[in-house]
């Protein structure tokens, strides 16, 4: 769907801030609505669909995760990005785990807010598809059915779990994945907090697909959260920062 068609609610309790960001975003070509609150979304999501929500999680009466859950099973469909405090780093985790698609945090920038909210609408407005035999980012190529990932000309060998995180990782590009929902879908369900699995495979992997594995491009930290796989092809993809982890 071209973007200029897009549907935006935007559920903050703080006037001002909803009226600026209602008029950079409506400049920028979205429809935007707005509603003062959890409980006012609903509402408005009962008598209407939208493409995307900008969903603050800090508001008085129904939180924001509360919000985005009742969000979630009215618009199964709609992209979610979540409005967080930089230093709350749970308020990530609750978010993701509530069905919220990505998360931007206090302060943002309008640039990176409709970064994120364009590639939310991307990924959310694709009509579901068989999954691709070969995945392509950057100079990495994966070959989902004969199990192998070449970076340029050059074939790299990935062990059978290093391929699978890779495979998972690609396919969801660009999507914030927490540590459980990583571990659960690749260890098994009774996973969930053995964080060093991850942090390892995810070293072995960088010292195979990244130029630099201390400067990561394709797999990045988020810090507290989990990994978000990067294209650096892709000119609406995250910058890439120092790694953390």
């Amino acid at each position: 769907m071209p973007l200029h068609q897009s549907s935006l609610l935007i559920v903050d309790d703080e006037p001002a801030l909803r009226k600026a960001l209602s008029t950079s975003l409506g400049a920028g070509g979205f429809s935007v609505e707005e509603a003062r609150n959890g409980e006012e979304a609903l509402g408005t999501l009962r008598q209407r669909a939208f493409d995307l929500v900008l969903l603050d999680i800090n508001m008085p009466g129904m939180n924001g995760i509360d919000a985005c859950r009742g969000i979630r099973r009215l618009s199964p469909r709609a992209g979610i990005v979540m409005v967080t405090v930089r230093d709350l780093e749970d308020d990530k985790v609750r978010a993701l785990e509530a069905g919220a698609d990505d998360y931007v945090t206090k302060p943002f920038k309008l640039r990176e807010l409709v970064a994120r909210l364009r590639a939310v609408l991307r990924r959310t407005q694709v009509k579901p598809e068989p999954q691709p035999v070969v995945l392509e980012a950057g100079e990495l190529r994966l070959d989902t059915e004969q199990r192998r990932l070449w970076r340029g000309a050059e074939e790299i060998h990935l062990s059978p779990k290093e391929f699978e995180i890779l495979a998972f990782m690609m396919s969801h590009c660009g999507a914030p994945l927490t540590h459980t929902k990583l571990l659960r879908t690749l260890w098994g369900p009774e996973y969930g907090g053995e964080l060093e699995y991850l942090r390892t495979y995810v070293r072995m992997l960088r010292k195979k697909i990244e130029n630099d594995p201390a400067k990561p491009e394709y797999i990045l930290t988020e810090p507290w959260v989990g990994y978000r796989f990067r294209n650096p092809a892709d000119p609406d993809s995250p910058p890439a920062v120092p790694d953390e982890d």
